[in-house]
């Protein structure tokens, strides 16, 4: 008995390892900015928005793994899949199983908000099945961004407007940019200033100089990051790609630059543990 809930236990850390939860922060403020940008009520719904894009992005973890094994027995074969560490089966199984919990938990929030987390889902399985294949699937993992700030927002006051899905646009494009970017690629440069741009617009009257000082905080985490593979003597492009994308949390931030400074500094916060997260992974 012992031996068999060790055993569970191992492939359970297995599970949750592959599934790359150093990300799941960049996700939770995903939703949290689009909820505020479409209006900030029904916080009742919102836990169960969360929870939903907690099960659809460890899902997706899951099933990236999956599609990867091919390539992985090729040019990783230490990992745990193509390893025989855990059974690829299971993988898909757990996979599988986390993107229908995520989706059916969506009907509890309305149809609408369900309908767009299929999209959500189909999003991410083409993903997962096409990142292999061409580096534009990018676009299908900027989409499932804006999926996830569309999600937010349907369940709140105003649902789909403008600043929610300008917002999750923007934000679709950095992601977009930071998935295509390496030192030979420096036009992706152009998608990750799209929080910015959009800042400037977006942000006026009193909330001006509010956004500008964030906009000053995303701008420099980018530079910085953009150090490591850019100015370093030696480049470090994993370490260049884990920064960029934990300042999507960033871009979050950059976004609801019109929010209560209690709210504001769940981001902060969401931002912090993504880095201890991403530090623990490596």
């Amino acid at each position: 008995m012992n031996s068999s809930v060790a055993k569970a236990m191992s492939l359970l850390r297995t599970l949750w390892v592959i599934s790359r939860p150093a990300g799941l922060p960049t996700v939770w403020s995903n939703c949290l900015a689009g909820w505020w940008l479409g209006g900030h009520q029904n916080s009742q719904a919102l836990p169960l928005v969360l929870a939903s894009t907690t099960l659809l992005y460890l899902g997706g973890g899951l099933l990236n793994n999956a599609f990867n094994v091919e390539f992985d027995k090729a040019h990783h074969p230490e990992r745990p899949v193509p390893s025989g560490a855990i059974p690829w089966k299971a993988v898909w199984r757990c996979g599988l199983l986390l993107l229908a919990l995520g989706a059916l938990l969506l009907f509890g929030a309305g149809t609408f908000t369900a309908s767009l987390g299929l999209c959500l889902v189909l999003c991410i399985v083409l993903f997962d099945a096409l990142h292999r294949v061409t580096p534009w699937s990018s676009v299908l993992l900027g989409m499932c961004r804006l999926f996830v700030y569309l999600m937010g927002a349907s369940i709140s006051e105003h649902s789909l407007t403008g600043w929610p899905v300008w917002g999750g646009i923007a934000v679709a494009a950095y992601v977009c940019g930071v998935a295509l970017f390496r030192p030979r690629n420096l036009w992706a440069l152009t998608l990750m200033v799209c929080p910015l741009a959009l800042a400037v617009v977006m942000d006026v009257g009193p909330y001006r100089e509010g956004g500008l000082q964030l906009s000053a905080v995303f701008g420099l985490w980018v530079l910085l990051s953009l150090r490591q593979s850019l100015w370093a003597q030696e480049p470090n492009l994993p370490k260049t790609m884990a920064n960029l994308q934990a300042g999507i949390v960033l871009a979050d931030w950059v976004a609801v630059a019109d929010a209560p400074r209690a709210f504001s500094f769940l981001f902060l916060a969401l931002f912090g543990t993504c880095l201890l997260l991403r530090k623990r992974q490596a």
